[in-house]
């Protein structure tokens, strides 16, 4: 099996909060590469959605030609759904901490069809900002690290939270969901409840974002997963 990984970040994120993670990876002899989702953006730029998205994704995992296994971090679950039906080369999912739904789901709904209190709806109402994300997404990453990915976060975009799920790769290809049991943005619960839709589960006592808090444990979870 090819040791190819892509990882596709999740809201208000980039790809290149994955830096530390990738280098433990390529440590382990993992081939990684991130994606840049279009629904998130700095202000003043044009923002894309969660159908956009998923072309990225299927796009950027049609380039590897040996095959790859597709990670998708929190939001990042919903365009690796959508985006990998019928793909050729998808040789297995990684769900970090993700939302893994089913056709027909948003992930607005899944958050119970109303905003968390550190959602913050910009002027015009079609985006998001993140309020707090030292303590919803690196409560337990060192406070200098925290500090410094909480500051390039982005506008993510609102439609992107209320577009269903209409293709679902997870019933096609085996999957992982990796449990974050410290996560203050998705709830264990509903981790938990997602993770029954995975061919396999695996528990991190990690917060959201554990490339930043613990890229060595993940990396070799990733690993082995692969």
């Amino acid at each position: 099996m090819a040791k190819n990984l892509l990882l596709v970040h999740g809201a208000w994120h980039s790809g290149s909060g994955f830096k530390s993670l990738q280098s433990e990876l390529t440590n382990l002899g993992i081939n990684s590469k991130t994606v840049e989702l279009s629904s998130v953006a700095s202000a003043g730029e044009p923002i894309g959605d969660m159908y956009k998205d998923s072309e990225i994704v299927r796009k950027a995992a049609e380039e590897f030609s040996d095959g790859c296994t597709v990670l998708g971090h929190s939001y990042g679950g919903l365009p690796i759904t959508q985006g990998l039906v019928n793909s050729t080369n998808v040789l297995g999912l990684i769900y970090l901490c993700a939302f893994m739904l089913e056709a027909g789901e948003t992930l607005y709904v899944a958050c119970g069809s109303q905003d968390p209190d550190w959602w913050v709806r910009k002027p015009g109402g079609d985006r998001l900002c993140a309020a707090r994300p030292e303590e919803i997404f690196y409560n337990l990453c060192n406070s200098e690290l925290a500090k410094e990915a909480a500051a390039s976060l982005r506008d993510q975009s609102l439609l992107a939270f209320n577009q269903p799920i209409t293709e679902v790769s997870w019933k096609q290809i085996k999957s992982t969901y990796i449990i974050c049991e410290n996560d203050q943005a998705i709830p264990l619960f509903a981790q938990e409840a997602m993770s029954n839709r995975a061919s396999k589960v695996v528990r991190m006592s990690s917060d959201h974002s554990p490339f930043l808090s613990a890229p060595s444990e993940l990396a070799k979870i990733i690993s082995e997963l692969i």
